[in-house]
């Protein structure tokens, strides 16, 4: 919702909002674009009528300006229906699409067209560094959207993604998330299937091979498909891979098109498959491999994927927007082969609608395994949860134990500052994982160890 009040206010149009509990960065984006943020919702703040609200799908019957806006008949629109019909469409409209990883591939994918001169509109979650904004209109032909399978807005429960006109396609994983929307991974499946129905026969399917969800939508695939990964049943494979504190190298292997080494300064085996998908996209275009290897070497990745805060007295302090069992374990194992030898503090916060409840209960423990410590926040707004369906945060902590592993839960804040302070020490990694404020909790760690 930011980035979209940017770019309709830089096509010359007066835009204010409403919100609550917003933080940085994109508060902080908001402010930089002279774009007045409400605190709350109420009615008053629809005085004077503009010509079009837009709703965003945190909104409900029962919020006081959705009743204003039925009860006075005041033209409203979703998000996904104003970017398709004044920035996607007479476009070729590239959709970055899975559970994980959706904003660093956009986000990289942005950037190889920018460094390819194509000049790109786009669209993501979050704010890549390179460009210093979360979106843009582009001068070119191509837009490029990072495309969310969660609902669209109160008055329209289909997949955002379904109205974004897909015509080259990124699909990089497919794991049950979203539990408030969604009752299981069938019915995730089911929203994937019908997303792949739009992409046209002269469109293009850029697919995770290696993930078994992925490859079940094969069939529903009427375009042409390009698979990617390590496996050897992948059409295009990354082999010859070595791991830096400076980010990642590997041989991109697409028989008849493409056989050449790339460096990447993204950390992980998560964020390889992120980079290829980006290459393969990129080269289908007729963005050169030395425009795209310069385009990652220039790539500074985006806030609050594995950011490195600050490292005070030689403890670094990261912050990770994960919220899934498996990006906590692949944001895990990318800082830890960065640095085998460092010792990592995992730091937690249970605070989406899903991670909030028991539907990840069985497999979050074992997405710590390369931590050497963990320390636990009980989940976020945790008495408004139902006590048989809350993350048991205890039998977490439990089973932790059970694999030897120094694990730790606290109520607040101030307690984990306090209790790290006591633990971590020059050289050890801190990271901090929520996709929430978190109390402002990295700044309060600077502080406490400078």
């Amino acid at each position: 919702m930011a980035s979209l009040a940017v770019l309709i206010k830089k096509k010359g149009f007066h835009v204010t909002g409403s919100d609550s509990n917003v933080y940085p960065p994109m508060s902080t984006f908001l402010e930089e674009n002279q774009i007045q943020v409400l605190d709350g919702f109420n009615a008053e703040n629809l005085n004077p009528i503009p010509n079009l609200v837009v709703i965003g799908n945190a909104l409900s019957r029962g919020n006081e300006e959705v009743e204003k806006i039925l009860e006075d008949g005041i033209r409203y629109i979703s998000m996904a229906e104003l970017l398709k019909e004044y920035f996607i469409r007479d476009r070729t409209s590239i959709v970055v699409t899975g559970t994980h990883g959706k904003t660093t591939t956009t986000s990289l994918l942005a950037w190889l067209f920018e460094a390819g001169k194509k000049q790109p509109g786009f669209m993501v979650g979050g704010i890549p560094d390179n460009f210093g904004t979360s979106c843009q209109d582009g001068g070119g032909q191509f837009f490029i959207t990072e495309g969310d399978e969660y609902d669209t807005a109160f008055f329209d429960k289909r997949s955002k993604f379904l109205h974004y006109l897909p015509h080259q396609v990124i699909l990089n994983n497919i794991e049950f998330d979203h539990a408030d929307i969604f009752d299981s991974l069938d019915d995730i499946l089911r929203s994937f299937r019908f997303f792949l129905r739009l992409v046209p026969r002269n469109g293009l399917i850029v697919a995770n091979g290696d993930d078994e969800n992925v490859m079940s939508l094969k069939e529903y695939m009427y375009s042409p498909v390009v698979t990617f990964g390590m496996g050897s049943s992948c059409e295009v494979q990354a082999k010859n891979i070595r791991f830096t504190e400076n980010g990642s190298t590997f041989l991109l292997d697409w028989p008849g098109h493409c056989e050449q080494d790339f460096h990447t300064p993204l950390l992980g085996e998560h964020n390889i498959r992120n980079s290829m998908a980006g290459i393969i996209i990129a080269l289908h275009n007729g963005i050169s491999p030395l425009q795209i290897q310069e385009g990652l070497n220039q790539f500074i990745s985006i806030k609050r994927r594995l950011e490195l805060k600050g490292n005070p007295n030689g403890i670094e302090i990261y912050d990770d927007f994960a919220h899934h069992p498996t990006a906590i374990k692949e944001t895990i194992h990318a800082l830890h082969q960065k640095n085998p030898s460092q010792k990592i503090i995992a730091v937690f916060e249970p605070r989406s609608n899903t991670s909030v409840t028991k539907v990840h209960q069985k497999t979050l423990a074992n997405a710590f395994v390369e931590a050497d410590e963990v320390v636990l926040a009980y989940p976020h707004r945790m008495e408004s949860i139902p006590k048989d369906n809350r993350l048991d945060i205890e039998t977490i902590l439990q089973e932790l134990h059970d694999q030897r592993k120094a694990a730790y839960a606290f109520l607040t804040v101030p307690e984990i500052i306090v209790h790290l302070k006591k633990k971590a020490e020059s050289g050890d990694a801190i990271l901090v994982m929520s996709n929430g404020k978190f109390d402002n909790i990295h700044q309060k760690l600077l502080d406490q160890f400078t």
